[in-house]
């Protein structure tokens, strides 16, 4: 069945038109007559409701009935707005009111898919509970992924953002929405626990009750009508109702409105995955996946709904906190470049910017450093994780800082005074045998020149340069200053082992996934440009 069904969609793609061998009923007939209209692409094309299995007529070998399989494709059109993510959420929620509101929805990413049978029942158990029923808003399963080699060296896990801090969060008011593996309350979404929000249509209501067959032409022909590209005009969809516009993190800013309207929600972990999925295995991937979420939680936390000032006051300190550190998630690319490039240049000009071994203060530098890093490896490992994998996490840590951070920063504040950007990418799961090979071997993916890479590669070359001109100094030289380089050396150290993925890449590989010359040039100008300005100014 699946050889047929590829070839029959690779025939399509080829000719560009159904083929009549390919239409084997009256219902496939009206499907894809629609592909025969001037003008449908995938980006202009009326809506497509399919009912494909119906529960009240369709059943397996064994006589028991199958549940509802409904597909739909949304009306677009090049000059409506498509709100993404987002927007397709709200076609299905008002598609599913019209054809059978069922009171719980539940949201997963195609690239998922259920991996225990008891996780309806698990959910249910918390939507069912009358102590619980009257302002929970959704449960959340971690996102977990099969397929990530032995130490995930992308760290894809993401295990703090999807285990450790939905735990606190629970504490509180709840997780946030990861975006898949969450059961809605569909009342949920019409306003506050208390605050009802009609929506336009009554059969749209979350109490309406649907007794036609799917396939009435009345259930069709609203289902139609309520996908359509215009439809939310003038209305609430995305405001007020159902999941939120205003934010590339769509996830994150529905939860979040969620919460400042009353509701709260429950982390359900479960000891087996309730939801696998796929990771990205390709660097630029993760990279690019990682701009958009900066990116979009920029756009909440500088929104009249800043998690500092409206959700602090909706929500309470801890939890406008909680969402406060990941909507100024970006900023933090401050920081970790200021690590990651000061105390080198500095060392390169044989400046001591720490206090001297000898020194007290220098006692608290190191536990404080000690101590940031000893904490970030104990709740890793409590967690579940390996220290290989824990090395995998810091090092994207700062490779995020100083790409995806850095970049979506950047274009935050260029969208933000008008200029125009690039729009939204879905982020590509797909890879050929020699990638896959390289990942499951633990070797980084760099094969394509990209401005993401150029400020890593810069950071890489300036801290090898810098250890080994400060390695130099420190055993050649003597003097007082030798004690105060002491830090720096061991800060520059810990980066460039961190860097050996970069080293190998520019001067050891020669697959198809090391280091591009283009990328390796433009870092080594950048490279020497930021040291003879920083020579200046240190000088």
């Amino acid at each position: 069945m699946y050889e047929s069904m590829k070839m029959s969609v690779e025939h399509v793609v080829e000719t560009g038109k159904i083929s009549e061998e390919y239409n084997t009923s009256d219902e496939v007939r009206q499907v894809f007559s629609q592909w025969s209209i001037d003008g449908f692409t995938r980006q202009n094309h009326p809506t497509v409701i399919q009912v494909l299995l119906d529960q009240n007529k369709d059943k397996d070998i064994t006589g028991n009935c199958l549940p509802n399989l409904v597909y739909v494709s949304r009306q677009k059109s090049k000059t409506s707005p498509h709100h993404f993510k987002a927007g397709a959420l709200n076609v299905l929620v008002r598609v599913s009111a019209a054809m059978t509101n069922a009171p719980v929805i539940l949201t997963l990413d195609c690239d998922m898919y259920s991996n225990d049978p008891t996780t309806p029942l698990r959910a249910l158990c918390y939507i069912l509970d009358p102590e619980m029923q009257s302002n929970l808003g959704y449960v959340q399963f971690p996102q977990e992924y099969h397929g990530l080699n032995k130490s995930d060296i992308y760290a894809c896990e993401h295990k703090r953002l999807f285990k450790v801090h939905p735990v606190g969060y629970d504490g509180l008011c709840g997780p946030n929405y990861v975006g898949t593996g969450c059961f809605f309350r569909r009342r949920a979404l019409c306003g506050g626990p208390s605050t009802l929000i009609l929506p336009e249509i009554d059969g749209l209501c979350p109490d309406s009750v649907v007794n036609k067959p799917l396939t009435a032409p009345s259930v069709l022909e609203l289902a139609h009508h309520v996908a359509g590209c215009n439809y939310e005009n003038q209305t609430k969809w995305g405001s007020k109702i159902g999941f939120r516009y205003g934010s590339l993190v769509e996830d994150y800013y529905t939860g979040y409105r969620m919460k400042c309207e009353g509701w709260r929600s429950i982390f359900c972990y479960p000891e087996t995955a309730a939801f696998l999925g796929d990771v990205p295995f390709n660097l630029l991937d993760v990279l690019s996946q990682n701009k958009r979420w900066a990116i979009g939680l920029l756009e909440v936390a500088f929104s009249r709904y800043s998690t500092i000032t409206f959700g602090v006051k909706s929500m309470g300190l801890f939890m406008g906190l909680g969402y406060s550190y990941y909507a100024f998630w970006a900023i933090l690319t401050i920081p970790i470049t200021t690590y990651c490039l000061l105390p080198q240049l500095a060392l390169l000009n044989e400046l001591s910017i720490f206090p001297k071994v000898s020194d007290p203060w220098f006692l608290l530098y190191m536990f404080l450093f000690l101590g940031a890093y000893g904490q970030d490896l104990l709740e890793f490992v409590v967690d579940g994780g390996t220290i290989q994998r824990w090395w995998s996490d810091q090092r994207m840590w700062i490779m995020r800082g100083l790409s995806s951070y850095a970049f979506g920063l950047t274009e935050f504040v260029v969208k933000s005074i008008g200029i125009p950007t690039e729009g939204f990418n879905v982020t590509s799961k797909i890879i050929n045998d020699e990638e896959s090979k390289r990942y499951e071997q633990g070797v980084f993916e760099f094969g394509v020149p990209s401005p993401l890479f150029v400020t890593l590669t810069m950071a890489a070359i300036i801290n090898l340069l810098s250890f080994i001109i400060g390695l130099v100094h420190f055993i050649v030289d003597g003097g007082s200053n030798k004690e105060g380089l002491v830090m720096q050396l061991v800060l520059t150290g810990l980066i460039v082992m961190n860097c050996l993925p970069f080293y190998q890449a520019i001067a050891l590989r020669s697959d198809k996934g090391k280091m591009h010359t283009k990328t390796t040039v433009t870092a080594t100008l950048l490279a020497s440009a930021v040291y003879v300005v920083a020579s200046l100014f240190l000088k």
